[in-house]
């Protein structure tokens, strides 16, 4: 937010100068009011690690981030950039695993991942795509650059959020929100939608829609509805709907109506109890055969996770140069990947430097911050790692960049750690990357983990016209 000098970017000087003319009671009177808006809408989240499973209003803060149009443009193109990379990739790995064969990516790593989906094998998603809804996650290192951090291509959560965020920016500071020119995010339900239909099976020129969810107890089912809500179409559940030769219908009171397009926020295990784990209450028995024959799409597809591993997102530079023939637009962050026997070593030598990972972990779960960790801690964690090398991976540990954020035990904005969650929706000949994203910040003095599981909040994100 701040030039060499202190002084505020020339982007940030209208919203800086209208936070200094603020009394302290101004504020907070304000962001009491932004609290209640967030209760009246149902913001909430859920965090598992608590007994109670109670859920929470998503803290806010109301100082925004701002993105210049020319910054944005660098990580639109590499966003896209990627994802197409990555579809690639998973249509190679389920059909003719050039990529493997011609050892630009090791074939275990992949054949063994937990998320590598046999039954993907030789199966053509309609329209050829794989990961429909993706959210790429980014932060911007001390040496000015942006660098992917993570590859979310199975249920990536959030996107309400950032919609949530903009409703309640514009109700609460509409004085200095439309001073600026900020890119629109409100037609991401209707983006998402067509981007649904668009990957229809063959034939099926009105498709049906619907969102899955597993339920009232899912840590993001506030999204679930949402979603579905703002797109007009059904939420349900598993037990909602059933398959009759080959074909997916959702109960109706007028009777059974035929499901074309199905975009699920249930895991792969739980799809199908006839295929998959078989005591699964979340899923509908039968939607792998009705998916085989093609009568049916599952968003995302099936075996995505196999993208989203750790480990495999190490080789995500190298997928861009052997499928595109380009040089990435956007950074990796250097990985050390515990399953080579070089960079294991390297990594029981450099616990302290390094940030540890499980590879199939989310929500910030599983993570050693090694220069914040004691003697025992880490030794412990070494252990974890020697009993299962192809679990974990390392990286360096990453100056997230800072930005002010409102502090409610000292009263005053303060600087905190900041990352960016991208989303992106990829189709039949679609794609639309959502000018924007979730700022999501660690509340946490000192704290690098963003999620909001870990004590986390967020931040509208304004990306200039």
């Amino acid at each position: 937010m701040f030039n060499r000098t202190g002084k505020p970017k020339k982007h940030y000087q209208k919203v800086a100068n209208f936070f200094s003319k603020m009394s302290k009671d101004e504020f907070l009177e304000l962001n009491n009011h932004t609290k209640i808006s967030f209760m009246y809408q149902g913001v909430t989240f859920t965090v598992y690690s608590e007994k109670e499973g109670i859920e929470r209003i998503f803290p806010f803060d109301l100082f925004p981030r701002i993105i210049t149009q020319r910054e944005w443009e660098k990580i639109e193109r590499g966003l896209v950039q990627r994802i197409t990379a990555l579809n690639l990739f998973l249509h190679d790995i389920y059909h003719d695993k050039k990529i493997l064969k011609d050892r630009v990516i090791p074939y275990d790593l992949v054949l063994e991942s937990p998320h590598y989906n046999k039954e993907m094998i030789n199966l053509e998603p309609p329209g050829g795509v794989y990961t429909h809804v993706s959210g790429i996650d980014i932060i911007r290192h001390k040496d000015g650059e942006f660098y992917v951090l993570e590859d979310n291509l199975r249920s990536p959560s959030g996107v309400s959020y950032v919609l949530s965020n903009r409703s309640t920016m514009k109700k609460v500071l509409p004085n200095i929100f439309f001073h600026y020119e900020v890119s629109s995010v409100s037609d991401y339900p209707q983006q998402l939608l067509a981007m649904l239909k668009s990957v229809a099976p063959e034939g099926v020129d009105e498709p049906t829609c619907v969102v899955l969810t597993p339920g009232i107890y899912n840590s993001a089912y506030y999204e679930h509805t949402f979603l579905a809500h703002n797109m007009g179409v059904e939420l349900v559940e598993g037990r909602d709907m059933f398959v009759d030769n080959n074909f997916v219908y959702m109960k109706t009171i007028y009777g059974p109506q035929k499901v074309d397009v199905i975009y699920r926020r249930v895991d792969d295990s739980f799809l199908d109890p006839l295929v998959f784990k078989p005591e699964s209450l979340l899923g509908v028995p039968g939607i792998m055969a009705a998916y085989r024959a093609g009568n049916v799409t599952i968003v995302n597809a099936p075996g995505t996770g196999v993208a989203d591993d750790k480990a495999i997102y190490a080789y995500v530079p190298q997928m861009i140069r052997y499928y595109l023939k380009e040089e990435p637009v956007l950074n990796n962050v250097p990985t050390y990947i515990c399953d080579i026997e070089e960079d294991f070593n390297y990594v029981m030598d450099n616990m302290e430097k390094l940030v540890i990972k499980p590879v199939d972990e989310s929500g910030g779960y599983g993570i050693l911050i090694g220069a914040m960790a004691t003697k025992e801690e880490i030794e412990t964690y070494k252990n974890k790692i020697r009993r299962n090398r192809r679990k974990y991976i390392a990286q360096p540990i990453m100056t997230l960049s800072t930005h002010p954020t409102f502090i409610e035990e000292s009263g005053k904005f303060e600087p905190r750690h900041i990352d960016l969650r991208t989303f992106l929706l990829y189709g039949k000949d679609f794609k639309y990357p959502l000018k924007g994203g979730l700022t999501r910040v660690a509340l946490k003095k000192g704290s690098l983990i963003v999620n909001s599981s870990q004590g986390g909040g967020s931040k509208d994100t304004w990306v200039m016209e």
